[in-house]
């Protein structure tokens, strides 16, 4: 392992350990002293995250833009505070911690006995919120995670996440999505952020006014299983409650061949994650590059892929 591995995984582990113990109010201050800190640097991470956000809010001048970084990194170091936390919260704190709007979507689809496919962007917590889905609503469900290095960093993510009832594949090797091909046909619920594609692969879409590309995965799970898609944007107002909606479902198109239905299929879930994110682009934590226009594999890499990344 490298010295850069050990040290994230040191990082990690003491957040973990640390953080979780902390009263709640001094974990807030904390989050917010290091996403300033960190916004002021104005490293890697802080200025892709401000050029994505220029795409979001294309009349934004520099100041506002600004202003956005800002408050976007806070809400990132509180999506952190809160998941370093999450394993100490009492069952009645998750179910206090998240509220969500058209919530009757998902709940009569898994009455129905049909399996059900929540696709999410990188807004707000989504750790949360399937904290929420798992104690409130009472429901377990699978999602896929990115590999990430040092092994042992993912085995912690993994750890966490299978801590708050989740079941965890990893993203790599084919062998995930025939798992939760059999978990919608089941009858059960596989969640799944899916604003990034990860296999260079996935399916081109217009997002805020340009081409990026979205993982298939979600619109293929939806025609192979009969399960229903249901697009969720969530985001953070200036309670201690997160918000949340889940949005109608994305339909099978009638026509066309598996390819077509797919890319129109996976533009109505972009088209959703954009009106989440243009309401709050302060909670889009997206500090990647998107946009295949911003793409350039000759380049070095990007800033780095933050566990947080499913």
């Amino acid at each position: 392992m490298s010295l850069g591995d050990r040290l994230a995984d040191t990082l990690y582990g003491t957040g973990w350990a640390t953080v979780k113990k902390l009263p709640e109010p001094a974990a807030a201050r904390l989050g917010r002293t290091v996403a300033d800190l960190a916004w002021k640097r104005r490293g890697k991470g802080v200025l892709r995250l401000e050029a994505n956000l220029a795409r979001v809010v294309p009349d934004a001048g520099p100041e506002r833009l600004a202003e956005l970084s800002r408050a976007g990194m806070r809400s990132y170091l509180r999506y952190w505070m809160e998941s370093f936390r999450l394993p100490a919260w009492s069952e009645q704190r998750v179910r206090a911690g998240f509220t969500c709007e058209d919530v009757h979507h998902l709940t009569d689809g898994l009455a129905e006995g049909k399996g059900v496919v929540l696709a999410l962007p990188h807004l707000a917590n989504w750790d949360l919120a399937g904290a929420w889905v798992t104690t409130e609503l009472g429901t377990p469900f699978t999602t896929v995670a990115e590999r990430l290095k040092p092994e042992t960093l993912y085995d912690r993510f993994v750890a966490y996440r299978e801590g708050l009832g989740m079941e965890v594949l990893p993203h790599s090797g084919g062998a995930a999505f025939g798992t939760l091909a059999r978990r919608l046909r089941a009858g059960g619920l596989v969640c799944l952020v899916a604003d990034r594609d990860l296999s260079a692969s996935g399916v081109e879409v217009r997002f805020f006014g340009d081409t990026a590309r979205m993982p298939a995965g979600p619109a293929l799970l939806a025609q192979q299983t009969g399960a229903l898609l249901l697009p969720v944007t969530l985001w953070y107002d200036d309670s201690p409650v997160m918000r949340g909606r889940v949005h109608p479902p994305v339909e099978v198109p009638a026509s066309g061949d598996r390819a077509e239905k797919t890319s129109l299929m996976t533009q109505a879930l972009a088209d959703a994650f954009a009106a989440g994110i243009a309401d709050h682009p302060e909670d889009w934590h997206m500090l990647q590059r998107l946009w295949l226009a911003d793409l350039d594999p000759a380049r070095a890499p990007d800033a780095p892929r933050y566990g947080g990344a499913a």
